[in-house]
């Protein structure tokens, strides 16, 4: 049995490619976005703060993406996964540290292997997600 494996991640070329594409669909709906990508661990790959985001907005797109990644699930379905169940609910937001539970996280997948994260925040919810997707379109898949 091996002692190691080997994990894929996402390169920082495709983060800086996801970033500016995120950034082209911020401009066009006319709000500044802070979009953060995150690797296959959770760290920071890149980065961007729109001129005028909201200071606030920092930690969130990155707190998204951390929940995206370490869950493999994009953040907008927390909601439907706890609502119904009263100790999740009550518990999971609180007890788990930097989870969010609202839309604009999302895994980035490769071959099927979650290899990071883009988390945007920013505008509303709905907004924060069609900033993230219009990233997440550059991985085709």
């Amino acid at each position: 049995m091996a002692e190691t494996f080997q994990k894929q991640s996402i390169t920082a070329d495709l983060a800086r490619r996801m970033i500016s594409a995120a950034e082209e669909k911020a401009r066009d709906l006319g709000v500044p976005m802070n979009i953060a990508v995150l690797d296959e661990s959770g760290v920071l790959k890149a980065f961007s703060r729109m001129d005028g985001a909201a200071l606030l907005s920092v930690q969130i797109a990155q707190d998204k993406a951390y929940t995206a990644v370490g869950f493999g699930m994009p953040t907008h379905g927390w909601f439907d996964f706890i609502k119904d169940d009263p100790p999740l609910a009550a518990g999971a937001p609180s007890g788990i540290d930097r989870l969010v539970v609202f839309g604009g996280g999302y895994p980035i997948t490769v071959g099927g292997a979650v290899v990071g994260a883009i988390g945007v925040s920013g505008g509303h919810y709905s907004q924060d997600q069609e900033v993230a997707e219009a990233g997440l379109a550059v991985v085709g898949g």
